[in-house]
């Protein structure tokens, strides 16, 4: 998208099933991205990135969704109403671990614009925050985030966004390499039916020896002897009509792809993933006593199990070939994949 180059573009093709028309989260009607990026100076390397799952009123017309925890050690705020309610609504936003409580604030004065019953009339509201640690180039303790730059990203918000080091992605490092957010997707055909996953990723994990591309790993990478503290999170879109649970199950198989990239999910890393289906909206003012929500036909879900699997592997690849090499806090370096890409491609 916006005419940079990703990593089908270096003849890597990954999986088997069809990309949508972006190869984006926003395939998927109605989702959206926004960034605001902070790179005011060397030690700012920072941002906030907003994932917009429906153009409606997300607090009125929630979405079913779900979340999976593979490791753990992250600071995300919203994930245990989801767990409990199987629902999202607000929008999803990401940005580094410090600023969490900054963007939560800000996302919530955002929905309180827009729904004045919110803690007068009606229940409160469950701002999702998710995080990774950018502090290898940007100086994390001066939480440079503010309220305006989480109302940026929400409004600048659209179907075509850009990759790399952007928005929550600028400070990121993935494998040795410059990281940050990528994207992709997969199209899944059931009786001349046709349903998008969606997968949009911040990364920042994993060590320059295990990067696998295509089966291929850089035999001449030095060994990197610290302990492995990187994360990542993943954003699951689909249209697909899905419960909770499905979805939980859907959303697990994220993991696939990370492995294939090579990761082995060190102990202090944190791997999150949420997920939400356009198909079935909750009203928050429903007065019948019961509701129908679509459900998949399980014996038809080993379809959409590939799609995250093949859309998460080219989405984290994605995030490291569209990101620019960039020098920050303490004159650290991370530089662009797409300067070593040919050593994975022998």
């Amino acid at each position: 998208m916006f005419n940079q180059k990703r990593i089908r573009d270096y003849g890597v093709t990954i999986g088997r099933l069809k990309t949508g028309h972006r190869n984006a989260i926003s395939d998927v009607p109605g989702v959206m991205v926004g960034h605001a990026t902070i790179n005011n100076q060397k030690d700012s390397k920072t941002g906030v990135t907003a994932i917009l799952p429906h153009t409606g009123n997300l607090f009125k017309e929630k979405l079913v969704s779900a979340n999976y925890i593979i490791n753990g050690f992250g600071k995300s705020i919203g994930l245990v109403q989801i767990d409990e309610l199987g629902q999202i609504e607000t929008p999803i936003l990401l940005t580094n671990t410090l600023n969490v409580g900054k963007v939560s604030d800000a996302l919530i004065e955002y929905m309180l614009k827009d729904n004045e019953d919110i803690g007068i009339t009606t229940g409160t509201i469950n701002p999702i925050v998710c995080e990774c640690n950018d502090a290898y180039l940007n100086s994390a303790r001066a939480r440079y985030v503010e309220k305006h730059h989480v109302l940026e990203a929400l409004m600048n918000a659209k179907e075509e966004f850009l990759e790399g080091d952007i928005g929550a992605g600028k400070g990121m490092k993935c494998y040795g390499y410059k990281g940050g957010i990528g994207t992709s997707s997969r199209i899944v055909t059931v009786n001349d039916n046709n349903y998008t996953v969606g997968i949009l990723v911040l990364s920042n994990f994993g060590k320059k020896e295990d990067l696998i591309i295509n089966g291929k790993t850089n035999s001449s990478a030095n060994i990197d002897h610290e302990q492995e503290r990187g994360s990542i999170i993943f954003i699951v879109a689909t249209d697909a009509p899905l419960s909770s649970r499905q979805l939980k199950r859907v959303i697990k198989r994220v993991e696939v792809g990370l492995h294939r990239t090579g990761s082995y999910m060190g102990n202090g890393s944190g791997e999150v993933a949420v997920g939400f289906t356009t198909a079935n909206r909750v009203n928050h003012y429903e007065h019948n006593e019961s509701t129908s929500l679509k459900v998949w036909n399980e014996s038809k879900i080993d379809l959409l199990f590939r799609a995250v699997a093949e859309s998460t592997e080219e989405a984290i690849l994605n995030s490291m070939i569209t990101a620019e090499t960039v020098i920050g806090r303490d004159d650290h370096k991370l530089e662009s994949l797409k300067y070593h890409i040919d050593k994975y491609l022998k």
